[in-house]
C-alpha cells in the first residue's frame, strides 16, 4: 500500500514539475449582472422597511433619467421595465419590490447607478448612497421563454 501511495505521489510530483507554470493572468472584464442574457429578466429586491419612501424616490429618479436620456436604448429599456411592490412583506417587515424587464433590450446595461449617473451627474454620490442604504438584498434571474400560453 505504501509503495502504491509513493508511486502516485511520485507521478503527481512528476506531472507538477513537467507542466509549465501558467502565465500571469490579465485582468479580465466581467460582464455586468445587469446586462441581462435572457428573453426577460426579474429582480427581487428586499428593501429595509423604513427606507421604502427613499427607494421609491430613487425609482422616480431612475424613470426621469431614462426618459431624458439621449441614448435610444434607454427609451427602449424604459418601455419594457416595470416595477412592482409585493403586497406581502419580507423578513423582519421588509418590503419586496420586483423589477420585471420583458423583453430585455439585448446588450443594454440596466445597472441603476449607471443610469442615475448619466441622468444626474452632479447628484450621483448622494443618490447612490441613498439607493445603497435602502437595500437588504437583491436576486437577479435571467429568464428564457418556455411557453406563451396566450398565443
Amino acid at each position: 500500500m505504501a509503495s502504491v501511495f509513493a508511486g502516485a505521489l511520485s507521478a503527481a510530483t512528476l506531472i507538477a514539475q513537467t507542466v509549465p507554470a501558467a502565465p500571469p493572468q490579465q485582468a479580465t472584464f466581467t460582464k455586468s449582472p445587469y446586462m441581462f442574457s435572457g428573453d426577460a429578466a426579474l429582480s427581487l429586491n428586499v428593501i429595509k422597511a423604513d427606507k421604502t419612501a427613499d427607494f421609491e424616490m430613487i425609482v422616480g429618479k431612475l424613470r426621469a433619467a431614462l426618459q431624458k436620456s439621449a441614448k435610444p436604448e434607454r427609451a427602449q429599456q424604459a418601455a419594457s421595465w416595470k416595477f412592482y411592490k409585493a403586497a406581502e412583506s419580507g423578513p423582519n417587515g421588509s418590503a419586496i419590490y420586483v423589477f420585471l424587464v420583458d423583453p430585455v433590450v439585448k446588450g443594454s446595461d440596466y445597472n441603476a447607478p449607471t443610469i442615475l449617473s448619466e441622468g444626474f451627474p452632479q447628484d450621483v454620490q448622494p443618490i447612490y448612497r441613498t439607493f445603497a442604504d435602502t437595500y437588504i438584498t437583491q436576486s437577479i434571474l435571467n429568464l428564457s421563454l418556455v411557453a406563451d400560453l396566450g398565443k
